[in-house]
């Protein structure tokens, strides 16, 4: 069985979305984020990004890990597409084809749209929205948004979803990027079909099941 190390409130959560998905059963210890924890190396401490024994499975100390057999990976993106293919199914690359497709967009998703998208949580998250140079900030990062974004809606006006006209572990990776952006409550609005493909991703009884567990997470 593979094992996670994580919780629900990071980067895992594509993962434990994904799990959902396949009918996938994890082993989940949860790790959370060392700047959760008072005293992280303290001993005690709930395990966490900095406690030794975390570090000596993930030395760059980020969550999610994935220990699957022998093989252990530790980006986020990287252990839904393993999953995916691991299990096969119709969320995993019909070909090596839809693979590289898929990769694209997993990096599409890191590095165009990731940056900016989490900065505008993070900014709605902290009270920025308060102030006229947080919601500068806000605007800014918005604007840098505007054209990977047209790039997407335009790709799903035409194709329905991401690679293979159906929902893929691609799809459900790209979500969970753009799910940041919507703390702007307008921001997703001028791009009809990338608004509604992300209301039906979000509607999928896998991912509600995972939103739940989220929620109720301590």
């Amino acid at each position: 069985m593979p094992k996670l190390y994580g919780i629900y409130r990071s980067r895992a959560s594509r993962v434990f979305w994904l799990a959902n998905e396949l009918g996938l059963t994890l082993d989940h210890v949860p790790v959370t984020q060392h700047y959760q924890v008072t005293n992280p190396e303290a001993p005690g401490a709930p395990l966490n990004t900095r406690s030794a024994e975390f570090l000596a499975l993930s030395p760059a100390g980020t969550i999610p890990l994935l220990v699957d057999g022998d093989l252990v990976l530790s980006e986020s993106m990287a252990i839904t597409l393993h999953l995916a293919r691991r299990q096969g199914g119709p969320l995993a690359p019909a070909d090596a084809a839809e693979l590289a497709l898929m990769e694209q967009w997993a990096l599409y998703a890191v590095a165009s749209v990731e940056p900016a998208a989490l900065a505008i949580q993070y900014a709605h998250a902290d009270g920025s929205t308060a102030t006229p140079e947080g919601r500068a900030r806000i605007a800014a990062h918005a604007e840098t948004l505007q054209r990977p974004l047209k790039v997407i809606d335009g790709h799903l006006a035409t194709h329905g979803h991401l690679v293979g006209g159906r929902f893929t572990v691609a799809d459900l990776n790209m979500a969970e990027v753009l799910r940041y952006s919507q703390a702007h409550p307008t921001l997703l609005q001028a791009f009809p079909a990338l608004n509604g493909w992300l209301a039906a991703c979000q509607a999928r009884p896998a991912f509600k099941a995972m939103w739940a567990a989220r929620a109720a997470e301590v």
